[in-house]
């Protein structure tokens, strides 16, 4: 996983091609303007959701990871807590749902981090996620997440 702010997104160009052009994408779009909906940016092998919604209590979460796609998730307003882990040998408590991509896990997250406005957080297939929630209280953001296939 990977947590930066959006200036230092250069460093991060030679990863992967799909995240150089999910960053590149998040550069050269009005954020605070995009309204929410998804976005084909590269057919199935990059596209954009874009999320408005209130934080929420981490007791009613689950840890999630993916197969497919990398996650790219760029904080536009608002803050959020994500909690961390890595998948090594956890078990789902949700099996693998291949046409959302996406399985569950009941593990509670080993560390969080705060994702705040400019900031981005990159997920792999081997990192358990639980996003959005709340700090303190629920509070109102608005996210987009960058879903990059892995081929």
């Amino acid at each position: 996983m990977i947590i930066d702010q959006l200036f230092n997104a250069h460093s991060y160009y030679n990863l992967h091609k799909g995240i150089a052009a999910a960053l590149h994408y998040l550069q050269n779009i009005n954020l605070p303007k995009i309204a929410p909906g998804k976005y084909a940016i590269d057919g199935e092998k990059l596209f954009a959701i874009v999320q408005e919604y209130d934080t929420l209590d981490m007791a009613n979460e689950k840890m999630e990871s993916h197969k497919k796609y990398i996650d790219v998730q760029y904080m536009i307003a608002g803050e959020e807590l994500v909690g961390h882990a890595l998948l090594i040998n956890q078990i789902p408590v949700q099996a693998y749902d291949e046409a959302a991509d996406y399985m569950l896990f009941g593990e509670a997250p080993a560390f969080f981090s705060k994702l705040q406005a400019g900031m981005f957080m990159i997920f792999f297939p081997t990192d358990l996620h639980m996003p959005c929630i709340k700090n303190e209280i629920a509070l109102p953001v608005k996210k987009i997440v960058i879903k990059v296939a892995v081929e």
